[in-house]
């Protein structure tokens, strides 16, 4: 499965299993299993470097288990093949974003002309409220 140009995972990491769908359905929800399980495991992807694992955790939040393990249950649709097809794109989509290094930021310093305009605004400011204190002379 190809999450980038550069980073490609291979199919034996991911598990499936096929597990009865939970909700309204009728007896084929007794009967068929066909809500998807799928887990992926980080730890053994060695495609995925720290950071992008630590990017993955944090976005897959409760989904990620304490050994690395990413479960993502799929049982939008009633069949196995849509509901395994929305699995992988929700882990593909997932990873696709977890592989985006943030932008690190380079601090700067206001220039000379925006302090400047800052204060003049403040001095204007202060300078109306100092108007509506006075009060009108009323004799």
């Amino acid at each position: 499965m190809r999450i980038t140009d550069t980073i490609t995972i291979d199919d034996s990491l991911i598990e499936e299993r096929f597990v009865r769908s939970g909700g309204p359905g009728g007896q084929n929800v007794n009967k068929v299993s066909t809500a998807v399980e799928l887990r992926f495991d980080t730890l053994r992807c060695e495609r995925m470097d720290a950071g992008m694992r630590s990017r993955l955790a944090v976005l897959a939040g409760q989904r990620m288990t304490r050994e690395g393990i990413l479960i993502i249950r799929a049982e939008r649709f009633r069949t196995q093949e849509l509901n395994r097809g929305d699995a992988r794109a929700r882990l593909l989509d997932l990873l696709r974003r977890a592989a985006v290094r943030p932008k690190t930021r380079i601090p700067t310093r206001p220039s000379r002309a925006s302090k400047e305009r800052r204060l003049k605004a403040k001095t204007h400011r202060s300078g109306v409220k100092r108007l509506r204190q006075t009060k009108p002379d009323l004799s």
